[in-house]
């Protein structure tokens, strides 16, 4: 007589880039197991395919390109899949603000943290009077990078290659150039060209991109004083 089936619960979310209702279910203890696995080898290719694997294998509404979402999107997502899946408190240890050394445990119900959107928030650069430029999210293989990356690439690297990735087009009034039909070399050239006022509005699309956000007060047990804390990325709330 064969075992039983066990149903698995679903669950909805409203993602946040497009406001697009989506069914969900928690990870398996199979997919659990896959994750911890391809994390203890830190092998980047097998994190990778193994993570899209399991985001792709828990969403339940057809249609969904996981690599199409964006950073924010994945990250709220991963977090609701885990939350559903292993309980909906984490413990983090926060390091008390005002001495910067005492490290406080504080428990975070995972319903309280959301995605924040900044009004000054905007897609598209002004470089001069000509050249304008329109960003793009950060893509599922970004989330990646930025929560389970083992490579030795250097910070700057790294951050240049985010921003290339993240260049959808350059336009003038006359002309536009899609970084689509570009080599990685040309945009990296493009960018170099650029002074510090123009690569600052770059940085400002990346500071003020919607992100996982969650404040909290906390007490130093040993000064007794009270602080608020902002948590920002899924890299705040999971070790």
């Amino acid at each position: 007589m064969p075992l039983p089936t066990i149903a698995t619960p679903t669950y909805e979310l409203v993602l946040p880039s497009t406001k697009q209702e989506i069914k969900y279910r928690p990870f398996l203890v199979k997919e659990e197991k896959l994750l911890v696995l391809a994390l203890e080898s830190e092998d980047n290719k097998q994190i990778s395919t193994t993570i899209k694997a399991v985001i792709k294998a828990c969403i339940l509404t057809k249609g969904i390109k996981v690599e199409e979402l964006t950073t924010f999107d994945i990250e709220y997502l991963f977090l609701n899949i885990r939350g559903k899946s292993v309980g909906e408190e984490v413990e983090v240890n926060i390091i008390a603000p005002d001495d910067g050394t005492t490290s406080i445990p504080v428990k975070i119900n995972l319903d309280d943290i959301q995605v924040v959107e900044n009004e000054e928030h905007t897609k598209t650069i002004k470089l001069d009077d000509t050249l304008m430029m329109e960003m793009k999210y950060p893509s599922l293989d970004q989330f990646i990078k930025n929560n389970f990356d083992f490579t030795d690439q250097s910070n700057v690297d790294q951050s240049f290659e985010v921003i290339a990735a993240c260049i959808d087009k350059i336009y003038s009034e006359d002309e536009v150039w899609a970084t689509a039909d570009c080599t990685k070399k040309e945009v990296n050239e493009f960018l170099e060209q650029m002074n510090s006022m123009q690569f600052k509005e770059i940085e400002k699309f990346f500071e003020t991109m919607p992100k996982l956000s969650h404040t909290l007060k906390v007490t130093n047990p040993k000064t007794k004083k009270k602080t608020e804390v902002v948590l920002e990325g899924l890299s705040s709330f999971f070790a």
